[in-house]
């Protein structure tokens, strides 16, 4: 197959939740190319299996068969005039953000780069980035020069996993580019498959700045409500029903506390604090907010704990069932899932811990935590059980609290009269 430079071919890194429904929506358009490292989960694409769970039934088979072609072998990439990064950019042990992802993928696209190419990027980074890291890379491998032989652009995704109300299409875009026809050339791209519109950011670093406190704001809104609920809690008030007085004024905010996890919320703050603090500024809420919100674990276990010694309920002979391993309800995505501090915390007390979720994918739950789901339900067998993740196959289980048994409804869907506490 020869490169056509005189039509647009797409070539997009990463299928994961943001890559794959782009690579399929594009395709509706334009020649467009999926490209993985992981060899198995291509192969399960090519079979029409979409491992996110987050197309249309049948959608990714019918892409399959028009415009679209999946693959791991990266000499494909050759073919493509415009190229889209959508690689994970999570963050180190250290809290500093791990770029290793993007510097690879540019890498890559920089050895197939050619004059007149345009490559995007929208995965998620602090201001500066893509301009101060990715294009040094793209013109070092490539040999050419930036906003001369190639432009670039920043897209931020908006992907919202387990959301069957905002998919790709409906979410407004926000896009960017290197100069003001690249801009241009960017916006009108996705134009093409966005039916909620664009908006077009003056500079990428505005674009990328967009993002970075998209994710800030609700991340210091959950660590409000988290701090309430840390309150509350001592005070000896329910935490909910505060929030639903509250509620009834007119402007108040209807956020919740919860754990925060996720490749999202939980990390980008870190990536926006980094920036900050390499020109000098030292970001106090921030980073209180990613503090508090990273202690929840260890308080929900406390509480459990709490609970039990209340009830005469052993705890370093009891078991306890957590239901629901992934970072947010109805989505099989476990990444960076803060469940995992509960798990953790209660098995430090003395408990034996189970942990059941009907959506995540049991292998990636032992490869990333060593942890192997159960998959039958025996809700007697337990002290204590912990109500994680709000799928809905959980809002229907008929649980009531006992003198024998702990109920503890992080999520705030069971009846109240057949919990314990709530967060």
């Amino acid at each position: 197959m020869e490169r056509d430079s005189k039509h647009t071919r797409i070539a997009i890194l990463g299928l994961g939740y943001v890559g794959l429904p782009l690579a399929v929506a594009f395709s509706k358009k334009f020649g467009t190319i999926g490209f993985d490292i992981n060899a198995e989960k291509v192969a399960l694409m090519c079979n029409g299996v979409d491992p996110t769970s987050e197309l249309a039934q049948g959608a990714l088979s019918e892409a399959l068969q028009g415009q679209l072609s999946v693959t791991h072998n990266p000499s494909l990439l050759a073919h493509a005039n415009i190229y889209i990064i959508t690689v994970p950019t999570d963050i180190n042990l250290d809290k500093t953000p791990n770029l290793e992802p993007l510097i690879e993928a540019s890498e890559l696209v920089g050895e197939y780069l050619q004059p007149n190419d345009l490559v995007i990027y929208e995965s998620t980074t602090y201001p500066g980035c893509t301009e101060e890291i990715c294009v040094p890379v793209l013109e070092k491998v490539s040999g050419l020069t930036y906003n001369q032989d190639f432009t670039v652009g920043y897209s931020p995704e908006r992907i919202n996993p387990g959301d069957t109300q905002r998919k790709l299409t409906n979410i407004l875009k926000v896009t960017s580019g290197s100069s003001p026809e690249a801009a241009q050339k960017v916006n009108a791209l996705y134009n093409t498959i966005i039916e909620a519109g664009t908006h077009l950011a003056p500079s990428i670093k505005v674009a990328e700045a967009a993002k970075a406190i998209e994710n800030a704001q609700r991340d210091v809104n959950i660590s409000f409500m988290n701090e309430l609920a840390l309150i509350f809690d001592k005070l000896g008030i329910d935490t909910g029903d505060v929030l639903a007085a509250a509620g009834t004024k007119w402007n108040f905010l209807p956020f919740k506390p919860g754990l925060v996890g996720g490749h999202c919320i939980s990390v980008d703050p870190y990536y926006l604090a980094h920036k900050a603090q390499q020109v000098g500024h030292n970001p106090e809420v921030i980073l209180s907010g990613r503090k508090i919100n990273d202690s929840m674990g260890l308080h929900v276990a406390s509480s459990v704990v709490k609970l039990m010694n209340q009830k005469e309920i052993p705890v370093k002979s009891g078991r306890a069932l957590i239901l629901g391993l992934a970072f947010k309800e109805n989505t099989r995505d476990v990444r960076n899932s803060k469940v995992i501090d509960v798990y953790h915390e209660l098995k430090s007390f003395g408990l034996a811990v189970d942990v059941h979720d009907p959506l995540a994918n049991p292998a990636q739950a032992l490869r990333e935590y060593a942890i192997e789901l159960i998959q039958e339900l025996n809700l007697e067998a337990y002290q204590a059980i912990i109500l994680a993740v709000a799928h809905e196959e959980y809002k229907q289980l008929k649980i009531h609290t006992s003198a024998v048994q702990v109920i503890y409804d992080l999520k705030g869907v069971l009846p109240r009269q057949n919990v314990d506490k709530r967060l």
